[in-house]
């Protein structure tokens, strides 16, 4: 993992997330889903994160990723992850959630809530997971409109964020159709692409040879793309590996396993302590900041 510069506080978030694409090697990004979740991949070390969809239509939703969740939860809950961390944060924007004018929006909203990064995609509206059937992608005239839409929210409009274009045309119409399509992307002006569910290490190697710029790997679980260690993604040329699930899965056991205990009325084995847990969500910096007010007030 690398942290960015001491430096970096005088960046924008942008520019933190540019800089460490910058940087020779590749990035591990655990994936978040709320305040909580980003807070602790910060305090773990890793230099970015990014708001998965699946995981915040289940944290926040109890529901799946297939286009429930609206462009107005999705803002309100990256809006509050943005605001507990201080590290780049990539944001699922799905489809851009409507026409082009509609990215355009999505874009500049997700640019003012604190995101360093807004990742459009080219699913059929309403999207699914990318590691699950009966998803479909629209044409690519369309494709190349949204991610058109998004460059321009940035260069028109001026706001500071970078565009991570994805593509799920693997599934349906082949890995040179993928890929031809990232291309186009990236001559549009995406600064990350991402090449969703190549079904073989030979594939993420074929992409990785034939697209510019940097890659990102997705690395689901029981996914339909191969979960290879760091160091053989960065062999392979990709700069980012994507934890979608990781936490969300490890929450959802431990939570399984506090439930059974309890309801065996047995106390659970494996807990956080209470003091622990008033640091991960800041009550000592909270108090600390309350008796120096207090002092200034001359309480």
């Amino acid at each position: 993992m690398t942290a960015p510069d001491e430096d970096s506080s005088t960046l924008s978030r942008a520019q933190v997330l540019r800089g460490l694409l910058e940087e020779p090697g590749i990035h591990v990004m655990p994936c978040c889903f709320d305040g909580l979740s980003a807070k602790l991949i910060e305090q773990a070390g890793f230099p970015m994160t990014f708001m998965s969809g699946f995981a915040v239509a289940a944290a926040r939703l109890g529901a799946p990723d297939t286009g429930l969740i609206s462009y107005g939860e999705m803002l309100d809950q990256g809006r509050n992850i943005c605001d507990a961390v201080t590290i780049p944060v990539i944001g699922d924007a799905d489809t851009g959630y409507g026409n082009a004018m509609n990215v355009k929006r999505t874009v500049a909203g997700y640019a003012r809530a604190g995101f360093a990064c807004a990742m459009i995609e080219d699913q059929l509206a309403p999207k699914r997971c990318g590691h699950t059937r009966g998803k479909q992608v629209v044409s690519r005239d369309e494709a190349a409109s949204r991610i058109r839409a998004a460059v321009a929210a940035r260069e028109e409009e001026g706001h500071d964020i970078l565009v991570m274009a994805r593509t799920d045309a693997r599934h349906d119409h082949g890995l040179a159709e993928a890929i031809d399509r990232c291309r186009e992307f990236s001559d549009l002006g995406a600064d990350i692409l991402f090449l969703e569910a190549p079904q073989s290490e030979a594939e993420m190697k074929e992409l990785c040879r034939a697209l510019p710029g940097p890659k990102m790997a997705n690395m689901v679980e029981q996914g339909d793309t191969p979960v290879l260690p760091p160091e053989r993604l960065e062999a392979l040329g990709f700069k980012i590996a994507a934890y979608p699930l990781t936490l969300l899965s490890a929450a959802v056991a431990a939570m399984h396993d506090a439930l059974a205990s309890l309801g065996q009325g047995t106390p659970p084995g494996r807990l956080t302590s209470f003091e622990a847990l008033r640091e991960v969500v800041g009550f000592d910096a909270y108090d600390a900041a309350l008796t120096e007010l207090d002092k200034k007030n001359g309480a």
